[in-house]
């Protein structure tokens, strides 16, 4: 898949646990990361420390299609930016830097994979599939990125390997 062909197809918003708001565009912020998500609000509220390893999270639309053919449902799988680009460890090994918009993020390595709200949403035989042995290669489940260049993103935006 060439760069021109990779492209952000949704965005989406949780401002709170099990509410998903689907946006034309957004902000990314270093230290928020998609700006009015609960990842920021929920680490505020806990107390807990901010790990922006996991501050944003992307899925592959080709490997929700396998899962989940009705569109509709694809916020219920709770990433904030659904991309039409291979996630694979071999094309974006940690580290990997992309511009997405005008903001730029970082690929982490912090592992995403399918739990139990996965399971709830999309049966055990989706999380079967994206925590198999390929499945994690392939991060059919997504991936973790942090933002490292604050920006704006917008359905429709190109996606291209800094």
């Amino acid at each position: 898949m060439s760069a021109a062909d990779s492209v952000v197809e949704l965005i989406v918003r949780r401002p709170a646990v099990g509410e998903r708001e689907v946006l034309d565009e957004a902000e990314l912020d270093l230290e928020q990361g998609l700006v009015g998500d609960r990842w920021w609000a929920g680490a505020r509220v806990d107390g807990r420390p901010l790990d922006t390893s996991a501050q944003l999270t992307l899925m592959s639309t080709r490997a929700l299609e396998r899962i989940e053919p009705d569109r509709s449902r694809w916020p219920l799988a709770g990433d904030q930016l659904y991309v039409d680009l291979d996630l694979s460890h071999e094309s974006l090994p940690a580290g990997t830097r992309l511009e997405v918009g005008s903001a730029v993020i970082e690929v982490t390595e912090a592992p995403h994979t399918g739990c139990g709200k996965f399971t709830a949403r999309f049966g055990s035989d989706a999380t079967r599939l994206v925590n198999s042995k390929d499945g994690r290669e392939q991060r059919l489940r997504g991936m973790n990125a942090r933002v490292v260049e604050p920006g704006h993103v917008s359905v429709g935006d190109t996606i291209c390997k800094r």
